[in-house]
């Protein structure tokens, strides 16, 4: 029974970091109404950009996930422009086709550039002892810096000028644009947040487990599986919905193959589907 409760307690630190990488996809498909697709390749990159500062300045880890936000944020206003822009408000397998594309390209030049053999990030910190198991270190610090990342956020959208254009987009952009709010700045400012969120879970992830350039997309299935969760725009609700997914990985793992944790995550996403279309949390509004 303790062995479960330890197999638990490391899937609740494991799934908030599933939580930030889900935020940022369930902002930009909230406020935008935009599923992006590049949202694993972005993952992807936040390791390598982990693993490439972290080899030149071999400093804390955790200390470099500041510029990679900044990194990520500037990706995402030119993501933006280049391929997203021009198809907001047009039918969805447009965002699809433009993202998809997006994501092959950043694949496609990762693989050339870092192959697909595995890195890793040679960092550690040290870990909590609770009676026989040991808490590894980087799975607590990773899910601290998770947490304090989704805070910000929360606070960001509830306490700025800028955090509540993008809940006003959101909720009603004709409305918000009659009050003089530029929905084209809010939806470039939100979908730069996203990608910067993706760019960080990716970072924290690198601290945790070896990766390649195509680790990303199975953290892009797991964002889906928790956005549903949580719903469409309710970021903070996507960071519980991920800790509650890492809770029920960590409870099944001592009882069954990993193989079978996906199917298993996969089913739970089709009954959320038919018993809360909206998710746990439903719908945000401004």
């Amino acid at each position: 029974m303790s062995g479960i409760l330890a197999s638990m307690i490391d899937g609740l630190l494991i799934g908030s970091v599933y939580g930030l990488a889900a935020m940022g996809l369930s902002l930009i498909w909230g406020v935008m109404d935009v599923i992006n697709l590049t949202h694993g390749s972005m993952i992807a990159l936040g390791m390598f950009g982990m693993y490439l500062l972290f080899s030149a300045t071999a400093s804390n880890a955790y200390f470099l996930l500041a510029p990679l936000i900044v990194v990520g944020l500037v990706l995402g206003i030119i993501v933006y422009w280049l391929a997203v822009n021009w198809v907001v408000d047009r039918p969805i397998l447009m965002s699809l086709l433009s993202t998809f594309a997006v994501n092959m390209v950043v694949i496609g030049l990762g693989t050339a550039i870092w192959s697909t053999s595995p890195y890793n990030v040679n960092f550690s910190v040290p870990g909590i002892t609770v009676g026989e198991y040991t808490f590894t270190g980087n799975h607590i610090a990773a899910a601290s810096s998770a947490v304090v990342i989704a805070l910000l956020l929360e606070l960001f959208l509830r306490r700025t000028r800028a955090g509540k254009a993008i809940r006003a987009v959101a909720d009603n952009r004709a409305a918000a644009e009659l009050m003089g709010i530029s929905s084209t700045r809010v939806l470039m400012v939100a979908f730069a947040i996203g990608i910067a969120l993706a760019m960080a879970s990716g970072a924290l992830v690198s601290t945790l487990f070896p990766f390649t350039i195509l680790s990303g997309a199975g953290y892009q299935l797991k964002s889906f599986v928790v956005t549903v969760l949580a719903g469409l725009g309710k970021p903070f609700g996507a960071l519980i919905a991920g800790v509650l997914l890492g809770l029920l990985e960590g409870a099944v793992s001592p009882f069954i193959a990993v193989s079978w944790i996906p199917l298993i995550e996969f089913g739970l996403f089709v009954v959320v589907l038919i018993a809360f279309p909206r998710g746990i949390f439903g719908k945000a509004t401004a």
